[in-house]
Formats: structure tokens, sequence, C-alpha cells
């Protein structure tokens, strides 16, 4: 199911890509982001998103 989930964006994504993939604000993505609850990679001020990251963040919460 992994593979099949959000399989339309690319292998790296933007806070923007994550809002469209969550259906969610711009501030809650960047609450995320600023919580680290989903791992990402941080240049100057540019985040960098795996999307096996986020996949590894949603099936978590659903196991809760």
């Amino acid at each position: 199911m992994t593979n099949e989930m959000f399989r339309e964006y690319p292998d790296v994504l933007t806070p923007g890509d994550l809002q469209k993939m969550l259906h969610i604000g711009r501030n809650a993505v960047y609450k995320i982001l600023n919580e680290k609850l989903i791992d990402t990679i941080k240049i100057g001020k540019k985040y960098i998103i795996p999307k096996v990251n986020v996949i590894k963040y949603l099936t978590a919460a659903n196991e809760c």
C-alpha cells in the first residue's frame, strides 16, 4: 500500500506539496515541520521533505 500512496508526488517534497497532500493549511504545515513530527532536511530556510518520511508519519499516526 505504501508504494501506491502519493504516487503522483515527487520523492522529495516542498512544504507546498505537503500542504496539498494532507489538505491542511500553511500554518499547520510549518507547525508539523517546526515540531519535527516529520523528519526533514533544512538548508538555510528551505525545507526538503522526503516523501517516505511523510508516509511514515501517516502510518505511525494511524497505528495509535
